[in-house]
């Protein structure tokens, strides 16, 4: 079929939630993306984060095979050996102590809430606390992800959500403080916002909340599915700070692009928390799931990636500062490691539709960012390539 009649037959049948840009992929290699049409396309959005080592990483394709031909699910009724290599590898890089396998990352971010819940539930000995998250924040879709989202255009439609829900201001330790009470069970943040628009939390935000939730039995929940897995240039951006959380959630490039998710959380947060019954789910931390997380956990390691964030992301800063320089409607960058964003004064989304054109995948985040979030193992001369696709759709505007 040509890529028009692929469009029109998705168009047809799949439930139009997304407005998808007119491309229909087939295959990838490295970091490059191929059309139906064997065009090629430089991807600096990695399905959003998620393919940290691209595509056709053969370590990785080598142990999903591998794991096909011996079982693919057992449900959690049992024990598999896959599985409990992912935890311990998983719970080492995140200095965690429990973790639960979840199928997303919003289904992460429902068992994390459910978590501090029952925490506070068992601490009380009673129900009814409240959860502070944060304005311009997104943690997902489902009900309750969507109740701590801090954007009134996603929740409004799907009203009432889930009580008991206060936001305060990111990157503001005063409004948190404002929205205590003694109902507060949790604060939840990520530690980089990402569809609010690429915002670093603050040294002194993370450091002051830590204090705040130690201060009064608050658990601190931060949400790492974007931007954790190494894009920050540690393996958890919480890590840079060096501001610990009770619970954290992950997802995203944990399993590189196998549906995979996880909440973790400390030892004294799991001794008053979830027990047999609390939670569940038929597919999350199956053999294959397991397999590929125990890989990608693997080569983390093996290649060194939060070592090559840090040591690519000033170049690619540096190229992205001169597009400050250069074009007037280009405002500002702000970022951390390999998940950068461009303040645009133009309309984010045409220019991710022209760049498209040039053969450059970039995705938008907010209203008025450019979002850079490409494979973990660019190299300069594919920032170099980017830059001067980009260049010449900026030269447009």
């Amino acid at each position: 079929m040509s890529k028009k009649e692929y469009i029109n037959k998705a168009e047809a049948e799949l439930l139009h939630t997304y407005n998808r840009f007119p491309l229909v992929l087939e295959r990838g290699e490295g970091v490059y993306l191929y059309d139906t049409d064997g065009k090629q396309y430089l991807d600096f959005a990695a399905g959003i984060a998620v393919c940290a080592f691209g595509y056709g990483k053969k370590e990785l394709n080598d142990a999903m095979k591998e794991q096909i031909d011996k079982i693919l699910h057992t449900s959690n009724l049992y024990y598999n050996t896959p599985v409990i290599d992912a935890a311990k590898k998983a719970l080492k890089a995140a200095d965690m102590d429990r973790i639960f396998f979840t199928n997303s990352g919003t289904e992460a971010i429902e068992g994390a809430m459910k978590a501090a819940k029952k925490y506070a539930y068992t601490r009380d000995g009673h129900a009814g606390h409240e959860i502070i998250a944060m304005e311009h924040s997104f943690h997902g879709r489902s009900l309750g992800a969507l109740s701590i989202t801090g954007n009134a255009h996603y929740r409004e439609p799907f009203e009432p959500l889930i009580p008991g829900i206060r936001f305060a201001r990111f990157n503001d330790l005063e409004s948190v403080k404002e929205q205590i009470t003694d109902k507060t069970c949790a604060v939840f943040v990520e530690t980089v916002q990402g569809e609010g628009g690429i915002y670093p939390a603050k040294q002194e935000f993370l450091t002051g909340l830590r204090q705040i939730c130690d201060e009064q039995d608050i658990l601190l929940v931060m949400d790492e599915i974007q931007c954790g897995m190494g894009r920050t240039g540690k393996m958890f951006a919480w890590q840079n700070y060096g501001v610990k959380p009770d619970i954290m959630t992950c997802a995203k490039a944990l399993g590189c692009g196998v549906p995979v998710g996880a909440f973790m959380m400390t030892e004294k947060t799991a001794e008053k928390s979830l027990v047999p019954g609390d939670h569940g789910t038929t597919y999350g931390g199956n053999p294959f799931v397991g397999a590929a997380v125990s890989a990608v956990f693997d080569l983390m390691e093996k290649e060194h990636i939060t070592d090559h964030v840090q040591e690519i992301t000033p170049y690619l800063e540096k190229r992205l500062d001169e597009f400050v320089q250069k074009y007037s409607f280009v405002k500002q960058r702000r970022g951390l490691g390999l998940m950068q964003g461009l303040v645009l004064d133009v309309p984010v989304g045409k220019v991710a539709s022209r760049a498209l054109e040039e053969g450059l995948i970039v995705i938008t985040a907010g209203e008025d960012v450019l979002r850079f979030v490409p494979p973990l193992i660019i190299e300069k001369q594919h920032i170099d390539e980017m830059a001067e696709k980009l260049d010449r759709v900026f030269a447009e505007m």
